[in-house]
């Protein structure tokens, strides 16, 4: 297996999606229709010069420095129109080099596979056989991670530690992780065919039948810690329907009579700024969530709506990959002394972006906003330390890696220091300060801010 990129897992989708605004460091998102007021003259319409043309107004009007890292931006716009461009890849490098000058990382432009895989990620649905795959880190062979529940690949007997050796035929040895996905990708109904080796049987083909599905973004489990039922949840991304999945997760371990919980933010890269925000109120009763402040000067507030899901004990885990809108979120419930932090300092993303579809297929995240926990610090290029620092070694990680299953156990130190928490610190320490709730609260709102 030809590992050209990170290892990295990755969701098999086909869901398009409208423009939208993004929190995230790696992957990104936070949903905006975006409607130009600036049409695209007619002379540049079926060229490549179209989509440069439509990347730079939107750069123009949203982007969040004025300034545009000192760059003249209306000079940038003749020096790319003037530009011989044979296809769209070469229009495409234009792009990417003009917002390199930027010196914003987050401001990026998606050709349109890239812009397919973000569009799916933060919808939370996939259209696909419903894997996450990725390298495997021993051998470099392209590797099942885990299959979705319920899913086709569920459904036809894939398991966790498979390996794909071959797609409708090809052979995956010299595929990159990229290209594996886009041709595992298809249409819904329609049958792709793989041949999985496994250490316990001989290698088989398998049919499995395309279908639609929904992303779980939230996984839990209720665990007996010694005299303590603690409910375990994780959270991979803020997608679309992390929100409706949260809820759920806290509701059911609630009934199950948890006595506390913890909520695993390691390696969350972000998502829907909207999704951060519902997620904080489902455990503040009261308080600041967050604000944003665009290159306006425009400051929009969020803050809890008294309608937390419960007032238990609360410790979340975070690292260093934990980013934007996880930094949201736990910015929010640390400063409201709503839960204890545990785990290794933030990533440290403070800004947001808007995703736009662009005329080709492709896409353009731009950076439209700084945002601000409580205190108004600026988390950029900090992050957020957490208040009981518990560093893995290396040894410690890569256990953890290579048994993703000891995640949340007692073999996990994060996790268990989690636990000591929950089970020896006084409530009146990591609770919200808001008298208990005395009834169910009613489901959560829908803001309809974007």
């Amino acid at each position: 297996m030809n590992n050209a990129s990170k290892p990295m897992a990755l969701s098999f989708n086909l869901l398009k999606s409208k423009n939208f605004r993004l929190l995230t460091a790696f992957s990104a998102t936070s949903l905006l229709v975006y409607q130009s007021s600036s049409p695209v003259v007619a002379a540049l319409e079926e060229s490549p010069k179209t989509v440069i043309d439509e990347v730079w107004q939107i750069i123009n009007s949203e982007y969040v420095d004025p300034d545009f890292n000192h760059i003249d931006w209306k000079i940038k716009r003749q020096e790319l129109l003037k530009g011989n461009y044979q296809d769209k890849q070469a229009a495409y490098k234009a792009i990417r080099q003009s917002l390199e000058d930027l010196g914003d990382p987050y401001t990026r432009f998606l050709n349109p596979e890239e812009y397919e895989e973000l569009s799916s990620q933060t919808s939370g649905e996939l259209s696909g056989i419903g894997i996450r795959l990725g390298i495997d880190k021993k051998n470099q062979k392209l590797t099942v991670f885990e299959p979705i529940p319920n899913s086709p690949a569920t459904k036809a007997g894939l398991k966790a530690g498979d390996h794909i050796t071959s797609i409708d035929g090809k052979s995956t040895t010299t595929m990159t992780l990229e290209q594996a996905s886009a041709a595992i990708k298809g249409k819904i109904g329609t049958v792709v065919e793989l041949t999985i080796a496994r250490p316990t049987k001989p290698a088989f083909n398998v049919s499995i039948t395309r279908a639609q599905i929904e992303l779980p973004a939230v996984s839990y489990t209720l665990n007996q810690e010694q005299d303590s039922k603690v409910g375990y949840i994780k959270l991979d991304e803020f997608s679309s329907h992390a929100a409706e999945q949260m809820e759920k997760a806290i509701e059911d371990l609630s009934n199950k009579q948890a006595n506390g919980f913890v909520l695993d933010l390691r390696g969350n890269p972000g998502g829907l700024l909207f999704s951060s925000v519902e997620i904080a109120r489902m455990w503040m009763e009261k308080g600041a969530i967050v604000s944003t402040l665009d290159r306006q000067g425009g400051n929009e507030k969020f803050a809890a709506n008294g309608k937390a899901l419960t007032d238990l004990p609360l410790v979340v885990l975070v690292d260093g990959y934990s980013a934007s809108a996880s930094e949201i979120l736990t910015g929010a419930l640390k400063e409201n002394r709503r839960a204890k932090i545990v785990g290794s300092r933030t990533y440290g993303k403070g800004t947001v972006q808007s995703v736009h579809a662009l005329s080709d297929g492709s896409g353009l995240a731009v950076t439209i906003a700084h945002y601000y926990p409580p205190s108004g610090m600026d988390i950029n290029k900090k992050g957020i330390a957490p208040d009981i620092t518990v560093n893995l070694n290396r040894e410690q990680q890569t256990n953890l890696s290579i048994h993703p299953d000891l995640i949340g156990t007692k073999e996990d130190p994060q996790y268990a220091r989690a636990v000591n928490i929950l089970r020896n610190e006084s409530l009146g320490k990591i609770k919200d300060t808001a008298p208990p709730l005395t009834s169910k609260p009613s489901k959560l709102n829908q803001p309809h801010l974007y």
